[in-house]
């Protein structure tokens, strides 16, 4: 008998989750089945009780609904819990739990590449949910600095003014996105610039080792400007998998290896 598994969101047809986690099952040897769910937008919390309900085993969250399961959950894990937003759940003793993988993802990924976060300085663009998830795991992983660049300041402030106490062991700073300068050894775009196709200008008065673009899929102009200085670049197609790999972990307490998975990666 199969577990069954499922991602929800709306718009789903675009996710890869069925595919990547039927080529975890198959390699790790065992038995899922995992379907995507449309949600209508006025409607997650039944949808995922009547997933529960069913014998569903475990579902992933995705835009928009993942701030509504971080209300959702009866048990929250302590990433989850800063990221105020939930992307993995799982039902344990009647109880609702869940779970942000994403900034775990991310680590993962970037480890993968061969870029160190021990003792590093990140610059992460953009102040959203996205960059809330993935502070508390890039500071567990090693981060000392991160900067947080946005539009309004005063958003990327409210994030530092949150989540500072977490991670007492880093510096947070903030920056404003159209002025943006310094030394770093990674930036992220954890923005939707390269989603809505809008130009992100990186000055040269901001200096960096390496790029990673959350986004996946699609030729970014922040990655093409982060070529054009021969600095080693991603998307985020690894971040995909790794927070994948970690909510197959969770329900299935078994670890397929980023590394035999990346070549699923769609060619541009």
């Amino acid at each position: 008998m199969s577990k069954s598994f499922a991602v929800v969101g709306h718009p789903i047809e675009h996710s890869r989750s069925p595919e990547l986690h039927h080529a975890f099952a198959q390699k790790t040897g065992l038995d899922i089945d995992y379907q995507k769910r449309l949600a209508p937008l006025d409607g997650f919390a039944s949808n995922i009780k009547s997933f529960f309900a069913s014998g569903g085993c475990g579902l992933n969250v995705t835009v928009p609904f993942k701030e509504q399961a971080f209300e959702l959950c009866d048990v929250l894990t302590e990433r989850a819990k800063i990221a105020k937003a939930v992307n993995t759940l799982w039902m344990e003793n009647g109880l609702l739990h869940g779970d942000n993988t994403d900034g775990q993802g991310l680590v993962n990924a970037i480890q993968s590449l061969g870029w160190s976060l021990k003792n590093s300085k990140i610059l992460i663009l953009g102040a959203g949910g996205a960059t809330r998830g993935v502070i508390y795991p890039l500071v567990q992983a090693g981060a000392t600095h991160i900067s947080i660049a946005n539009r309004t300041i005063e958003r990327a402030q409210q994030l530092v003014n949150d989540l500072k106490a977490h991670v007492t062991q880093a510096e947070l700073s903030v920056l404003p996105l159209n002025d943006l300068n310094g030394d770093f050894n990674i930036i992220i775009n954890a923005t939707s610039a390269s989603l809505s196709g809008e130009a992100l200008c990186l000055p040269k008065t901001v200096h960096f080792e390496y790029a990673y673009e959350m986004a996946y899929g699609k030729v970014s102009s922040f990655l093409q400007q982060a070529e054009q200085r021969q600095v080693p670049t991603s998307d985020g197609f690894g971040m995909l998998v790794g927070q994948a790999i970690e909510a197959f972990y969770i329900w299935n307490g078994v670890k397929p290896e980023l590394s035999d998975f990346l070549t699923l990666a769609p060619s541009h």
